[in-house]
């Protein structure tokens, strides 16, 4: 639901707070205890793949966590939260997206009668490159029964912001042809269904509350899954087991 705009700017304020707080005792939790905070990370990252990724070890971006550049990401992602309006069981938000030739759709565009529509938001980051493999095996898989559409936002990792080492070399989008540059690259990795671009406004990546990753499924302009946000809970397996039961129970609708 939409706030008002007092209540907007006052939550975006205890956000503020709240984020500052959590980074500023990271940052001293970080600094006494090194070890234990290094595992608990490395814990998470399990969830991601990311502690499993050969090419990208923990030295490569433990070490940014509760910095200046980690601070405004996660401030940034905490307060488009606060714009979400992707609901499950409601409308799909409509979103203009642009095509790699330039040109422009929205979102129920890619909808087609009563099949399921997959959206997989994300943009070169570790977490969703590592898993890019298994979002093609659901392409793969379920082609003949579903769509699927890639829409890639803005940096979660540009190399001028929250940077990792060892990761693509993007810096933050200044401009329409900059997004459209850095989508390209996942065509080298053969994405197998169409891959649009947010516009420089991020309508598609506020809307949905997208950032850093996400995945849902539409059907008849209706959420059927919502996935939990990226990194930590972005899972293309959780889409396998939502499809597996459209496919087996025409016009069943999974609860969760």
């Amino acid at each position: 639901m939409g706030l008002t705009r007092l209540g907007l700017w006052l939550k975006r304020l205890c956000i503020l707070l709240q984020v500052a707080v959590e980074v500023a005792v990271g940052k001293v939790l970080m600094t006494l205890f090194p070890e234990r905070v290094k595992q608990n990370i490395l814990a998470m990252g399990q969830q991601t793949g990311m502690a499993r990724n050969p090419q990208f070890t923990h030295d490569n971006w433990i070490p940014t966590f509760f910095g200046i550049q980690y601070f405004w990401f996660i401030l940034k992602v905490r307060w488009q939260r606060l714009e979400d309006m992707a609901e499950y069981g409601g409308l799909a938000p409509n979103c203009p997206v642009v095509h790699l030739s330039g040109q422009k759709s929205n979102i129920w565009d890619f909808m087609q009668g009563n099949r399921p529509l997959v959206l997989n938001f994300g943009s070169c980051t570790p977490s969703f490159l590592f898993k890019f493999d298994q979002y093609k095996r659901l392409v793969e898989d379920f082609g003949s029964a579903a769509d699927f559409l890639i829409i890639y936002i803005e940096e979660a990792h540009a190399s001028d912001g929250w940077a990792f080492k060892n990761n693509v070399d993007i810096r933050q989008h200044q401009n329409l042809q900059d997004r459209l540059w850095a989508a390209h690259l996942l065509l080298a990795r053969s994405p197998q269904c169409p891959v649009v671009v947010d516009t420089m406004q991020n309508l598609s990546s506020q809307q949905y509350a997208a950032l850093p990753e996400r995945l849902y499924i539409l059907q008849e302009g209706r959420i059927l899954y919502k996935g939990k946000p990226g990194p930590w809970n972005y899972n293309p397996e959780e889409v396998r087991a939502v499809l597996e039961r459209l496919c087996t129970s025409p016009g069943h609708i999974p609860q969760f």
